[in-house]
Parts: C-alpha cells; sequence; structure tokens
C-alpha cells in the first residue's frame, strides 16, 4: 500500500491500491472536469473525514457509479482533484507588472484571487489531518496550492532586483513564503479572512519594511 493510500486508510476504512485497469467498454472522461471541481467544493465545505462521494456526486449531479468506474476510493478521487488544480492566473506571462514591486503586489489582490486564495487554503485545512501521513498527498497540495503563490511572490520580487528596488542580495525565496504562509495560518487556525486589508497590511507592514521600501517611495528613490 502506497504512503497517500496507507494514511487514508487510517483515517477511516481499508483503502486498496489502485486496481490494473480493466478491458471492457472505453471510460467517458466528459464529466471529469466537472466532478474534481466538486470534489475540491465539498472538500472546502466539509473536509476530507466529512465528505463522501454521495455528496461529491450530488454536487456534481452525477451517479455514484459513474465516479467509482473512475476512482475506485475517495482518496484517489481527493489525489486526483487537488493535482488538477491550475492557476492560470499566477503563471508568469499574467502576473502585474506595474513598474514598483508594491503596485505588483496590490495588483495582485483582485476578488478573484482572494477568493480563490481562500478556498485553498480550505481545502489545504481539510487535509491537515493526512498531510504529515501522506507524502504523496502533500507533495500534491505543495505543488498545487503553496508553490503557485510563492512562485508568483518570487517572480515579483525579481523583478524587483532587476529594476534595482531591491538587493540582488534579498532572500528572495524566504520573503515569497510569507504571504501564503500568513495567510493558511489566518484561515485555517485563527478562523479569520484573509481580506484584501488584511493582504495590503503584510505588504506595506511586512513584506516592504523587511525589504527597507516605505510604502509611500517613488521607484527613483527606492533605486539602490
Amino acid at each position: 500500500m502506497s504512503g497517500t493510500a496507507a494514511a487514508i486508510s487510517g483515517a477511516g476504512g481499508a483503502v486498496p491500491e489502485r486496481p490494473a485497469p480493466r478491458l471492457g467498454r472505453k471510460r467517458d472522461h466528459t464529466r471529469d472536469a466537472e466532478i474534481l471541481k466538486a470534489t475540491l467544493d465539498v472538500l472546502a465545505e466539509t473536509g476530507y473525514e466529512a465528505m463522501s462521494i454521495d455528496m461529491v456526486a450530488t454536487r456534481a449531479k452525477a451517479g455514484k457509479a459513474t465516479i467509482y468506474r473512475r476512482w475506485d476510493t475517495k482518496g484517489h478521487l481527493v489525489l486526483d482533484a487537488i493535482s488538477s488544480l491550475k492557476d492560470t492566473a499566477l503563471s508568469p506571462d499574467r502576473l502585474p507588472d506595474t513598474g514598483s514591486l508594491r503596485g505588483d503586489m496590490i495588483a495582485m489582490i483582485n476578488p478573484r484571487w482572494l477568493g480563490e486564495s481562500e478556498q485553498r487554503i480550505k481545502i489545504q485545512s481539510g487535509l491537515m489531518s493526512l498531510l504529515y501521513r501522506a507524502p504523496e498527498l502533500a507533495a500534491a497540495v505543495d505543488a498545487a496550492i503553496v508553490e503557485p503563490s510563492a512562485a508568483a511572490y518570487r517572480q515579483l520580487m525579481a523583478r524587483a532586483v532587476e529594476r534595482g528596488e531591491i538587493p540582488a542580495s534579498t532572500d528572495i525565496d524566504t520573503l515569497a513564503l510569507i504571504i501564503p504562509s500568513m495567510s493558511a495560518y489566518r484561515v485555517m487556525f485563527m478562523r479569520g479572512c484573509a481580506d484584501r486589508t488584511f493582504h495590503e497590511a503584510l505588504v506595506d507592514e511586512v513584506i516592504l519594511p523587511a525589504l527597507g521600501i516605505r510604502p509611500s517611495q517613488t521607484v527613483a528613490d527606492q533605486r539602490f
């Protein structure tokens, strides 16, 4: 049994390895995207333990048999759902480019990004009991939820280095994790809301001061 299967088994019921595909009628994958989205929605609302295939089937308006023909266990369905997450808004070619680091970071804080970010944190929260016992699941969560946001902040700070706003010696890798980590902590452990005000405060009162930048400074004043 794989690490993921073993961990999920410990969370409630035995979970077999994925069986070898059987020959026969070709599976219909046209509903996969809807089912995976429904899985993520239910997972964000209920957490893994309370989530059921029945809930997903109802949300996706699909039959349980349709789901079980594609995913033999709830664990495998969740793993595929997490792996399906993609955030095209955070791809390097779509990031804001306002000419200043603060402008770029503030421009990222829009209603769509805030909504998706909070849902992803809730999904991560719903899987907390499994992450330390399921390396494959933890890796999928990191790749789909944590890393895209951190990579976006690394990219914005790398641009700031190129513009001369911040020193080349800046520890970009560490600073890029602050906003994703603090947002997750606020939602998961403080039961708070990582809204626009919260994100702006992190930018202006944590990130920029750590870089030696005052929010009121002009781009020219920030150059080294």
